[in-house]
């Protein structure tokens, strides 16, 4: 039974709690999201990718969006996938971003 009030932009607030420890910017306004897939029984499949393949959070960060997006009523389980195609760079934050760290 799909949950009608489960939606991406439930999601996308949620991803909004979870900052990278070495940016002070949440990783949707970093970019490192690149697709959100819910499925009508409630999973969510959550593809996203780090700063850098060596990063130190890339145990920990992963593992927190699981938890975040869990915690959402009507998700029965999700899934994180960290992809590196393509391959993060500054440019893919947000303009809001950009302005919060300086990036101009």
């Amino acid at each position: 039974m799909s949950n009608p009030f489960l939606n991406e932009d439930l999601i996308v607030k949620a991803l909004k709690t979870v900052y990278d420890p070495e940016i002070p910017v949440d990783i949707y306004e970093l970019g490192l999201i690149y697709n959100i897939i819910i499925h009508e029984d409630g999973r969510v499949k959550i593809e996203m990718t780090l700063t850098a393949p060596n990063c130190p959070e890339a145990q920990t960060l992963p593992q927190t969006v699981k938890e975040r997006v869990e915690q959402l009523e009507g998700v029965t389980s999700a899934e994180v996938e960290i992809v590196w195609n393509p391959r993060w760079n500054p440019d893919m934050m947000s303009e809001e971003a950009k302005l919060q760290i300086g990036y101009f």
